[in-house]
């Protein structure tokens, strides 16, 4: 299966490439969506990215996940209606959703979070509140097609949450 992952600067670098990593190793296709394609972005840590493929011109239809990384760049990509619409598209017909740490900003700004369970780093619970979420303080949470998780040393569980809803 092909997954999507979006990226912007300051990326939180193990939230972005751990479950990339996890996914490939499953035997699934891993896309970086970024603003344009062939853009290296960095990670809050330095770590470079390349984006495979835009947002702006990728089709919902083509993915069975999105991964939503953490960090700062998720407070970027919210304020692209493109991407809102990809994560309210994607949402709309049940593909895996996968958001960790901060990424809750991209589900709360894309409106879909309302009487939904999740969980994110707890400096955003009142974000995850304010968009209509119930939210948990657990490692990792399953709501029908989204997968939260709270921050890095979680990811162990999220990972083997995003490899299991793609099996």
């Amino acid at each position: 299966m092909t997954v999507a992952s979006l990226i912007h600067n300051d990326f939180e670098d193990l939230e972005f490439w751990y479950p990339a990593l996890r996914l490939q190793e499953a035997g699934h296709s891993v896309h970086i969506l970024g603003e344009e394609p062939d853009v290296t972005y960095l990670g809050k840590y330095g770590v470079p990215a390349a984006s495979t493929h835009s947002f702006k011109t990728a089709n919902p239809q083509d993915y069975a996940m999105l991964l939503v990384p953490g960090g700062w760049a998720p407070d970027k990509l919210r304020r692209y209606p493109r991407v809102l619409e990809l994560v309210r598209e994607m949402d709309r017909r049940g593909a895996v959703i996968g958001q960790i740490c901060h990424a809750g900003w991209v589900l709360a700004s894309a409106g879909i979070l309302t009487g939904r369970t999740v969980t994110s780093t707890p400096g955003i619970r009142d974000d995850m509140t304010n968009a209509g979420a119930i939210w948990v303080d657990q490692p990792v949470v399953v709501d029908r097609n989204l997968i939260s998780s709270r921050r890095p040393p979680d990811l162990p569980e999220y990972g083997r949450a995003l490899v299991n809803a793609l099996t």
